[in-house]
């Protein structure tokens, strides 16, 4: 196996080198606490705050309206819980989607268990929200709206300008999972109307172990970790600096090259997909064809295994995914495809390719020469697609 194709920019990226560039002096010569008064401490503290700019520079957010995290997973936790266990005098009801990533929805299922009620929003074939069923699902004691920007699996976007519209005018708070949006799509939160929103460094080639909290001033929250003044004393801990860094790095990096990225992610998205769709039977394309994110593809392979298919384009040199990554261990279908409407055994046949800045028109090529001949063999294998071929139902 010579030629090596990486797919699966949306389980993780590459480190850029401008951002590694940025780190390398922070873990020897500028190794100081942020937390201490000498001059070692002032540099790192002085490069916190210029990390925390760009991130904030990247949302349309203040500097001080950004609370950095071990990563987007924490971030979603602590939006969560801070807000309901802060506001449980206002009410109990939280209102989320079926579609969510796990870090959501299992701390949704964690305080269903401990006082709190939760409306999980259904989500048509393409994976939006109905702003009608928003509007009915909010109650008297409705006190957070958590709906992702854009899903992880099948890339839709959610109308989130609409719906911080309809939290705003029914004074509910309202969080948004941007971990993949981050950098992908151009954010202003405050045109959002979005109160919180969950990030992370690792989906926009910096590196992992830092995410970050956008929350909105005046917004009533319950500190996460408790002990040192960092972070103004809502998530204590000595900072990160060297990951704390490299995300704003990697924030300003995403900021001057949005369109470029953008364009250039849409043209190979839809060169791999137009070619999947011509050259490969009964396909379906997953998500939202136009509201979705630039570099997704979610496609759903009839009469295979996503496992088998995934197996096998590693052999070839082609990674890619049959959903999240936090899940890919599980053998059960996903969770996303099952609640767009997909059958539980077409659901199994999910293939996500997702494309990055590194990706090339000669990858997306040498996927789709190799592609079609798995796909192809795999099939010869089922007797579901032997009787498709011949005429059977």
């Amino acid at each position: 196996m010579n030629k090596r194709v990486y797919l699966d920019y949306s389980a993780t990226t590459p480190v850029k080198k401008e951002v590694l560039d940025a780190m390398y002096p922070y873990f020897d010569e500028k190794f100081g606490n942020a937390s201490s008064i000498y001059s070692y401490g002032r540099e790192a503290k002085q490069a916190i705050d210029l990390g925390r700019q760009n991130v904030a520079r990247l949302i349309g957010a203040q500097a001080d309206e950004i609370y950095f995290t071990a990563g987007g997973s924490e971030a979603d936790n602590w939006a969560i819980k801070g807000i309901a266990y802060a506001n449980k005098e206002k009410g109990n009801h939280i209102i989320t989607t079926k579609i969510e990533h796990h870090a959501v929805l299992h701390v949704c299922e964690y305080l269903e268990k401990n006082g709190f009620e939760v409306t999980y929003l259904d989500v048509d074939e393409d994976g939006l929200i109905d702003l009608e069923d928003l509007k009915k699902a909010i109650t008297d004691q409705t006190i957070l709206i958590s709906i992702m920007f854009a899903n992880n699996e099948i890339g839709t976007i959610q109308p989130i300008e609409e719906i911080g519209k309809i939290a705003k005018e029914n004074k509910i708070y309202f969080h948004t999972d941007a971990v993949q949006a981050l950098g992908n799509v151009e954010i202003d939160v405050k045109k959002l109307n979005i109160d919180l929103m969950s990030v992370s460094a690792h989906k926009i080639y910096g590196p992992k172990g830092i995410g970050a909290l956008y929350i909105k001033k005046g917004v009533k929250i319950h500190s996460f970790i408790h002990g040192g003044a960092q972070e103004k004393r809502r998530r204590a801990g000595t900072e990160n600096t060297s990951g704390i860094i490299g995300f704003g790095k990697a924030c300003e990096l995403a900021l001057e090259n949005m369109d470029n990225h953008i364009e250039k992610l849409i043209k190979l998205r839809e060169k791999l997909i137009n070619g999947i769709i011509e050259k490969i039977d009964y396909v379906r394309i997953n998500g939202h064809r136009e509201k979705r994110l630039p570099g997704n593809a979610n496609i759903v392979f009839e009469f295979i295994e996503g496992e088998s298919l995934l197996l096998s384009l590693d052999l070839v040199g082609i990674a890619g995914s049959s959903g999240s990554a936090c899940t890919s261990g599980s053998l059960d279908p996903s969770h996303v495809l099952m609640a767009i409407g997909l059958p539980h055994e077409i659901a199994h046949g999910s293939l996500r390719l997702t494309i990055g800045d590194f990706t090339t028109e000669e990858d997306i090529d040498y996927v789709l020469e190799q592609l079609p001949k798995i796909v192809e063999r795999l099939r010869q294998m089922s007797p579901l697609y032997e009787n498709v071929k011949g005429g059977q139902k």
